[in-house]
């Protein structure tokens, strides 16, 4: 196939040198996955700065996706979604007094401008970045989801991979995320079937844990019967975490990174009727912006707070990460003592 050969030659002239690819002395730790839409990047990227922003200065640096602006962008108070994309602003708006976000199409220009205006960064988490091979990481993240795994895939346009399965052995680690399941039996078949592509590579397993909906709106009370809003990648996990508690009437499921317009908020609004809207933290972040939120403002508008939670060997996971940022500083650390001396 035209893609499996593009990649492949791609993948080949960056192993042999003949396309170059750039090291920083900055800690760099990467998540992507192998095939496009949603496979639970942005909230390990979340997860991690939860893990390591107590010690170390961060920097997030994505491509930002669907938004209006170009070139590098480090975000600040002026930012929105759509300055921004949608991703990078929710971190941005979760995250913006404990790091830095940055947005920048070439990453490997991006990273020497982020250090120079960040003097401070020791660690930058790119979001979105397996195929990105200018810039080598310190510490490559695949991840899959698990109901929709990059091995039972196929290449684009006939599947959803944006390369061969064989990829996913460039990764350290393997995280299979949104399992719906943490019985050992299915998790250990699934460990395998992953290791036929990343021999010996660590398989880790996350779920998705949601917080109490949070009000957007004036209305505080959430109706027993909701109206679902998406525009992510794959709302099957958010619709039927819903589901267990709440009948769903109606779901509005736009396309991923979708841009809403008044027009949308109105039909939504009037389809709703009496009935509470319920919507995904990446969608509230374009939601509230100044042109949307005086339709929304009055109504009974909320979303869904979700974190990442590993099944089993959490910690581990955790250490793995660890280790890697320590020992990378520490060598940085040596190398600058000795240009010193």
């Amino acid at each position: 196939m035209l893609v499996d050969a593009i990649t492949r030659f791609r993948n080949y002239l960056y192993r042999i040198g003949h396309k170059k690819s750039f090291q920083f002395d900055s800690v760099v730790i990467s998540v992507g996955n192998l095939n496009v839409g949603g496979s639970g990047k942005t909230p390990m990227i979340e997860y991690l700065i939860r893990l390591l922003s107590t010690q170390y200065k961060i920097a997030t640096l994505s491509r930002g996706y669907g938004r209006s602006t170009s070139g590098f962008r480090l975000a600040g108070p002026e930012d929105n979604a759509r300055t921004l994309g949608d991703e990078p602003y929710q971190l941005y708006k979760k995250f913006y007094d404990r790091i830095y976000v940055a947005v920048g199409e070439e990453r490997a220009l991006a990273i020497p401008t982020i250090l120079n205006e960040c003097p401070d960064v020791q660690i930058i988490l790119l979001d979105d970045a397996f195929q990105h091979r200018a810039v080598i990481p310190q510490f490559s993240i695949l991840v899959t989801d698990f109901q929709k795994p990059f091995y039972k895939d196929a290449l684009l346009p006939m599947g959803r991979l944006r390369e061969n399965r064989m990829g996913a052995s460039r990764a350290d680690v393997i995280v299979v995320t949104k399992c719906v399941t943490s019985e050992s039996e299915k998790l250990n078949e699934v460990q395998q079937a992953v290791r036929k592509y990343a021999p010996s590579k660590p398989v880790f397993f996350s779920s998705i844990r949601y917080s109490k909906p949070v009000a957007i709106g004036a209305q505080a009370e959430l109706s027993a019967e909701v109206v679902l809003v998406t525009g992510i990648g794959n709302p099957k996990p958010f619709s039927q975490h819903l589901e267990k508690t709440h009948t769903i009437y109606k779901h509005f499921r736009f396309e991923d990174h979708h841009r809403y317009t008044t027009e949308d908020v109105s039909k939504i609004v009037c389809e709703a009727g009496a009935r509470s809207i319920l919507t995904t933290e990446k969608d509230m972040v374009k939601l509230i912006s100044p042109e949307l939120y005086p339709s929304i403002q009055p109504g009974a508008w909320f979303y869904l707070p979700m974190q990442v939670e590993f099944l089993r060997s959490g910690s581990e996971f955790d250490s793995l990460v660890q280790s890697v940022v320590a020992e990378k500083l520490k060598r940085v650390t040596i190398i600058s003592g000795d240009n010193l001396s």
